[in-house]
């Protein structure tokens, strides 16, 4: 079993930047893959991106490409969202997930999510 726990979001103007934690226990970090997804009101949640078990590797949904950043620091058990120039659109409550398998769409275990409001 894994515990997430999310923190660092809050009221932003756009343009501005955040950065999500995601703390872990339970187990190491280094076992899984992690994800990270977010989900606005009336919307299903979304995919934003992943980072393999070693960090070497991190996708990206297209519209947060260039702007989001992905990483980890296993030794500490944390996960990382960078987010630049954030857009009102990328208001939401954000997720971190952990995952067994980096390519699969299947998250074992999920945070309780942290709420993110870009105002315009």
């Amino acid at each position: 079993q894994v515990q997430l726990v999310e923190s660092g979001g809050g009221l932003v103007q756009a343009g501005g930047s955040l950065r999500l934690s995601c703390a872990a226990s339970g187990r190491p970090l280094s076992s899984y893959a992690m994800g990270w997804f977010r989900q606005a009101p009336g919307k299903e949640r979304e995919f934003v991106g992943r980072i393999s078990r070693t960090g070497i590797s991190a996708y990206y949904t297209d519209s947060v490409k260039g702007r989001f950043t992905i990483s980890r620091d296993n030794a500490k058990n944390m996960v990382y969202l960078q987010m630049n120039s954030l857009k009102p659109e990328d208001t939401a409550v954000y997720y971190c997930a952990a995952t067994s398998n980096f390519g699969s769409p299947i998250y074992d275990y999920w945070g309780q999510g942290t709420q993110v409001t870009v105002s315009s």
